[in-house]
C-alpha cells in the first residue's frame, strides 16, 4: 500500500508541475482598447521600404439599417516628423519633397501589397517595374481587389519644401466588409530614414469601440456574473438553512463566490465602458484587476487548505498557517502587479524581460500552490484510508478525481491553444480568440460549483467535519497524526473507523 502511495503522490507532483505550467501559458491577456496612440513611433526597415505598424483589429460590416453604426477607422492628429538633415536637401519652393503612405489591409489581401504578383521581392516600385506600367516609382506596389479597385486602401501625405513635420488629414476610413483588418504606415525614400509618427487612429465596430476578438466578452461576462449570482443564492440558501450547523470552511466558500461576483461584474462594466467610450475606465479597472488577483489568490489558498484536510481531519492549520499566508501574500502582490501592467499598462511595452519578469514570478508561484495542493492531497488520501474514514475518503475521492479531470481538460485545452497560435499567427480567425480566455474563468467556476456541492451546509456536517474524539490531526509537515481519547483507542483496536465512531456517538 505504501508503494502504491508513493507511486500515486509522484504521479501528482508531477501533475501539479504541468498545471503550474498550464497557468502560465493560459493566462488570459487583457483587452487592446481600439484608440491606438503613437509617440513618436519609429520606422523599421523592410526589403526596399520603411514600414510601422498602426495597429491590427477585427472589424464587423457596417450595419446598412444604421446610419450610426458604421465600422471605421478615423486618422486623428496624425504628424510625421523627419530629421533636419533630410529636410535641408530641399528648397523652400519645391512641392512633395516626401511621400508617406497609410495603408489598410485586410487580411487575405496581404499578397497585393508588394511586387510577389510581378515575381519580386520589393515592396515599393523599382525603375524597372515602372517602366513596364506596374506601378509609380517612389510608392508601395498594391494590387487592387478585383471586386474593389479601391482596395486595398491607400492614404498619401507629402511633405512640402524644407518643413520638418506635415499633418494627415483628419479623414474616416468605413468598412462595409467582415475581417481582420492591419495599417500600415510606409514610405521609400531612403533620405526619409529616421522619420517618426505621432498622433493616433480610432477603430470602431458598429456596435461600439470593443476589438471585434474582444467584443463577445462583454457579453460572456455578464453571463458569468449571473452564474456567480446563482452559484451565491444556492449557497445562500443553504446557508440560511443549515445556519447551525456551518463550519469555518464555508466561510472561505462564500469569500470565494463574493469575490468572483464582484470580479465578474466589474469586469462586465469595464468593457461596457470600454464599448460606449473607447477609453478605458482607470477607476472600474482598478478595481476590476484588484478583483481579479484577490480572487485569483483566495482560491488557491481554498484549494490547498481543502487539500490539506482543513476543518475535516485536522482543526486548523497549525504551523504551516504562516507559510500559507506568505504564500499568499506574495501570490497576491505578483498578481496584481501583472494585471495592472496587462490592463492599465502600454501593452506596446509589455513584452520581453519586462513580461518576463513579471509573468515568471506569478508562474512560479502558481506551481508551488500546485505542487502543494496535490501533495496534500495525497497525503490527506493516505491518512484517510488508515483511518477508515469511508465518508470523507468518498468526498475526498470525489474532490481528486474533479481536479483530475479539470487537469487532462487543461491539457487538452493548452494544445488547441497551441494549435490556435501556431496555425493562424496573423489572427485570421479573430472571431473566435475571444473563446481562449474565456475557458479559464468557466474552468475556474467549475472547480468552485463543485466544491460547493461536496462541502455544502447539511444537517449532517460529522460526514466532512473535524472531529476531537477521533483525534485525525496532522503534524506541520503532514506527515503524521495521533489519536488520542480512550474512546478513539477502543475503536481502533475493534477496527473502527471515523464513521463507525460517529454512528456510535
Amino acid at each position: 500500500m505504501h508503494w502504491r502511495s508513493h507511486q500515486s503522490r509522484l504521479l501528482l507532483l508531477h501533475l501539479g508541475f504541468l498545471v503550474g505550467f498550464l497557468f502560465l501559458i493560459g493566462c488570459p491577456n487583457g483587452a487592446i482598447a481600439s484608440i491606438h496612440d503613437y509617440r513618436k513611433g519609429v520606422f523599421a526597415p523592410r526589403s526596399n521600404s520603411f514600414f510601422f505598424h498602426g495597429g491590427s483589429e477585427g472589424l464587423y460590416a457596417s450595419e446598412a439599417n444604421f446610419s450610426d453604426r458604421h465600422s471605421f477607422i478615423r486618422f486623428e492628429s496624425v504628424i510625421f516628423r523627419r530629421s533636419k538633415e533630410s529636410a535641408a536637401i530641399h528648397h523652400d519652393m519645391q512641392q512633395k519633397t516626401g511621400l508617406v503612405e497609410a495603408i489598410i489591409v485586410e487580411i487575405q489581401d496581404r499578397d497585393k501589397i508588394g511586387g510577389a504578383h510581378f515575381s519580386s521581392d520589393q515592396i515599393c516600385c523599382t525603375r524597372e517595374l515602372h517602366e513596364k506600367k506596374f506601378c509609380k516609382i517612389g510608392e508601395v506596389i498594391i494590387r487592387p481587389r478585383s471586386d474593389n479597385p479601391e482596395w486595398p486602401k491607400r492614404i498619401q501625405t507629402f511633405f512640402d519644401g524644407k518643413n520638418e513635420e506635415t499633418s494627415m488629414v483628419t479623414q474616416t476610413v468605413f468598412l462595409n466588409r467582415t475581417g481582420m483588418y492591419y495599417l500600415y504606415f510606409m514610405f521609400c525614400d531612403p533620405q526619409l530614414q529616421g522619420l517618426t509618427i505621432t498622433g493616433r487612429t480610432v477603430w470602431r465596430n458598429p456596435q461600439g469601440y470593443l476589438p471585434g476578438k474582444m467584443a463577445p466578452l462583454m457579453t460572456f461576462f455578464g453571463l458569468m456574473s449571473l452564474a456567480y449570482l446563482l452559484l451565491g443564492l444556492f449557497w445562500f440558501l443553504k446557508f440560511v438553512r443549515f445556519w447551525k450547523d456551518i463550519l469555518q470552511l464555508h466561510y472561505h466558500i462564500t469569500a470565494v463566490i463574493a469575490l468572483g461576483m464582484c470580479e465578474m461584474a466589474f469586469w462586465y462594466f469595464e468593457y461596457a465602458n470600454l464599448n460606449s467610450t473607447g477609453a478605458r475606465p482607470m477607476g472600474i479597472t482598478l478595481w476590476a484587476v484588484t478583483f481579479t488577483a484577490v480572487k485569483k489568490t483566495v482560491s488557491r489558498l481554498l484549494l490547498l487548505v481543502v487539500s490539506m484536510g482543513y476543518g475535516v481531519v485536522r482543526p486548523t492549520l497549525g504551523g504551516i498557517s504562516s507559510k500559507v499566508a506568505i504564500l499568499g501574500v506574495l501570490y497576491f502582490f505578483a498578481s496584481e502587479a501583472l494585471e495592472l501592467v496587462e490592463h492599465l499598462g502600454n501593452i506596446n511595452d509589455f513584452s520581453g524581460k519586462i513580461r518576463l519578469f513579471l509573468v515568471l514570478p506569478v508562474a512560479v508561484l502558481d506551481a508551488t500552490f500546485i505542487v502543494w495542493i496535490f501533495s496534500s492531497l495525497s497525503r490527506t488520501l493516505e491518512k484517510l484510508q488508515v483511518r477508515r474514514s469511508i465518508a470523507k475518503l468518498e468526498l475526498y475521492r470525489k474532490f481528486t478525481n474533479a481536479l483530475a479531470v479539470s487537469v487532462l481538460i487543461s491539457v487538452a485545452w493548452i494544445g488547441y491553444e497551441l494549435y490556435f497560435n501556431a496555425t493562424d499567427p496573423l489572427s485570421e480567425l479573430w472571431q473566435r480568440a475571444w473563446i481562449i480566455p474565456a475557458f479559464w474563468n468557466v474552468l475556474a467556476y467549475a472547480l468552485l460549483g463543485v466544491i460547493c456541492l461536496l462541502w455544502s451546509p447539511s444537517r449532517n456536517p460529522t460526514r466532512y467535519a473535524y472531529s476531537e474524539e477521533t483525534g485525525d490531526d496532522f503534524d506541520e509537515e503532514g506527515v503524521s497524526f495521533t489519536g488520542t481519547g480512550d474512546i478513539a483507542s477502543k475503536l481502533e483496536k475493534k477496527g473502527l473507523g471515523t464513521d463507525e465512531e460517529d454512528k456510535l456517538a
